[in-house]
């Protein structure tokens, strides 16, 4: 990926933006296909997945088996490098169970067991966490964005999901989306010859299905960001820019070069056929392209600097080859780095006219903090025992999954809580990792030798897990804020996390697991474990799920919201937030896809409020 050195930098440019993942190549890719000149600033190291991806590596060529590792907790083989839950020079600091008030720098590496309060994941390296991620693209529904609306709680957005539809569908066309149209509740459909044909369902898949028929739980084609056929270069970019023939080539040209999955290497590794969406592959190429996108990478941003007007001028950041402190100028600052990291420039972003931090008069950047509530749980399934050996090829992720089907229940007062969860479900044979057969022996009785070898083959994919997504409901106790004496390697003061689930949320869990538990019944099996009725021992650590959004909350007013309803700070009329910070709520849906939507909805306001003069 083609990137300049702080010392061959304009003078100026029309926009910096701060990041380079979901969002900040989302903002990058609209803006420079206007015609701005964009400097885009990246703290990790420049990465590109064509020449780094291990396409065809099976696990027994790793160290460990591809086993996870602290610095590898998805494996050997997971895309992201140089991060983690916790990044070397650059701490975070939590509270820990029984602890009491003490605060810690964090630590843990393994979320499954962890007594942290809260995890932050960061992916330092060009593209961010779009190089790992499972690539599921559900659309929010029109509840999801007036929650308070319909049941009086949280925080309604200061949008509908008419406002987001049509960049839903940008979003969609231009990354490449799998999936199919329901009709279902609150489960919006894309716009006729949007998405990309579903792979077929597996054999665990269906047999789940066939259960969930009867207790009343749709199952339908999962919406993957992964091509199951090559994009149409002749028709899509000329839909997605009509009046802009240069910018319509460019991304022709890129479609071209991505090829349709193959069905053989796991996402997480990054895609070197570019069939997966990663900001690398997609938004990035066309951009550079364009000639109107310069990318400096590690470069890490200490500050947004303003004039003493409280103008936005430009950025200081860190240049990690260096160790220099440099500054870029711009017309307009763009945050994109997520929600947490744009928070903790804010707050940091201090001077007279702004003394508790920039674009922070209603006190909320940092607050709302949230993240997806997550629980699950695993079963062997008897009749998928002794199964021969049959053709399972298709994405590493699943091409089925169980939308929220009780949105009616929940309005009448049916229910103990208050937002829904969708299921993300698989199992079946897939190739064998290490420790996969470490759990048998409640199963086998300790058989070795040539029975155990039996009893593998007996069990080997009779196993499936069920993991509930589901929706947090923003509180006052979950939020970020400078820790007054840690800073890292760079001499930036850090964030530190204060987070708590409410009872919404841990009756949520607990219903999960009464779901998962008549699901694997109903398909004949056992449950693995013990399903618990106490929701608040089953839920997920805060953070863990790593859906974090909130912290620069967008409104209607300027009391008691940081951005106004396209992204734009209230207080620096020059300055935009794009990533997951201005959620308000996060709905049971991956909020991926959400982040792009709202980010080109918001930079297409940019462009055309540049384009006026008006900033």
């Amino acid at each position: 990926m083609p990137f300049v050195t702080s010392s061959k930098t304009k003078p100026a440019y029309d926009v910096i933006i701060v990041g380079s993942g979901a969002a900040g190549g989302q903002s990058a890719y609209v803006l420079a296909m206007a015609g701005a000149k964009v400097l885009m600033l990246e703290a990790g190291r420049n990465y590109d997945p064509v020449t780094e991806t291990p396409m065809f590596n099976p696990p027994v060529q790793a160290p460990l088996r591809a086993a996870s590792t602290a610095d590898k907790y998805f494996g050997f083989y997971d895309a992201t490098v140089n991060g983690g839950w916790t990044v070397p020079k650059e701490p975070y600091v939590v509270r820990k169970k029984n602890q009491g008030d003490n605060w810690v720098v964090a630590a843990d590496n393994d979320r499954g067991a962890t007594d942290q309060n809260f995890m932050w994941w960061r992916s330092r390296m060009l593209g961010g966490r779009t190089n790992h991620w499972a690539r599921f693209s559900f659309r929010m529904g029109p509840y999801d964005f007036k929650p308070r609306n319909r049941d009086g709680l949280g925080i309604d957005w200061p949008i509908t999901y008419e406002d987001m539809a049509p960049y839903y569908d940008k979003v969609e066309s231009l990354i490449g989306v799998y999936g199919s149209n329901e009709g279902l509740e609150n489960t919006p459909n894309s716009s006729p010859g949007i998405l990309l044909p579903p792979p077929k369902p597996r054999a665990t898949e269906l047999l789940a299905k066939k259960a969930c028929t009867r207790l009343g739980i749709p199952v339908i084609p999962a919406h993957v960001a992964i091509l199951s056929q090559q994009q149409d270069a002749g028709k899509i970019p000329g839909l997605l820019h009509p009046d802009n023939p240069q910018a319509a080539g460019w991304l022709a040209k890129n479609m071209r070069a991505r090829l349709a999955c193959f069905w053989a290497t796991a996402c997480g590794r990054g895609c070197s056929i570019k069939a997966n969406y990663q900001s690398t592959t997609v938004h990035l190429p066309p951009a550079l392209d364009s000639g109107n996108l310069d990318i400096i990478t590690d470069a890490m941003v200490r500050e947004v600097t303003v004039d003493g007007s409280g103008k936005a001028t430009g950025v200081h950041y860190i240049d990690k080859t260096t160790g220099r402190e440099e500054h870029a100028q711009a017309r307009v600052v763009v945050l994109a780095a997520s929600g947490c990291e744009s928070a903790r420039i804010l707050l940091n972003s201090k001077s007279a006219l702004f003394p508790n931090g920039l674009a922070n008069s209603s006190g909320k950047v940092g607050r709302y903090l949230m993240d997806t509530v997550g629980g699950g749980m695993a079963g062997q399934i008897p009749a998928l025992e002794n199964c021969p050996p049959y053709n399972e090829d298709g994405a590493s992720v699943m091409h089925m999954y169980m939308p929220w089907w009780l949105y009616r229940e929940q309005l009448a007062g049916k229910l103990d809580f208050p937002r829904g969860y969708h299921i993300e479900f698989g199992g079946g044979r897939r190739m064998p990792e290490i420790g996969m057969f470490t759990e048998l022996e409640h199963l086998t009785g300790g058989s070795y030798g040539k029975k155990l070898k039996e009893d593998v083959r007996r069990y080997y994919g009779s196993f499936m897990f069920f993991s509930g997504r589901g929706e947090m409901i923003p509180n006052e106790d979950s939020y970020c804020e400078i820790d007054p004496d840690k800073k890292d390697a760079w001499g930036i003061p850090v964030l530190r996390f204060h987070f708590k689930w409410s009872e919404h949320e841990t009756r949520q869990v607990a219903h999960m697991q009464k779901t998962f538990t008549e699901i694997i019944e109903t398909m004949g099996g056992k449950v693995l474990g013990h399903p618990q009725r106490d929701g608040s021992k089953a839920i997920s650590v805060g953070g863990s799920i790593i859906h974090e959004v909130g912290t620069t909350c967008m409104g209607a007013d300027s009391k008691n919201s940081v951005l106004n309803r396209y992204c734009q700070a209230w207080d620096v009329k020059n300055l935009f937030v794009t990533d997951g910070g201005p959620f308000v709520s996060n709905a049971d849906k991956n909020p991926t896809l959400s982040i792009m939507a709202n980010a080109w909805r918001a930079c297409d306001h940019l462009a055309a409020e540049m384009k006026k003069g008006n900033i």
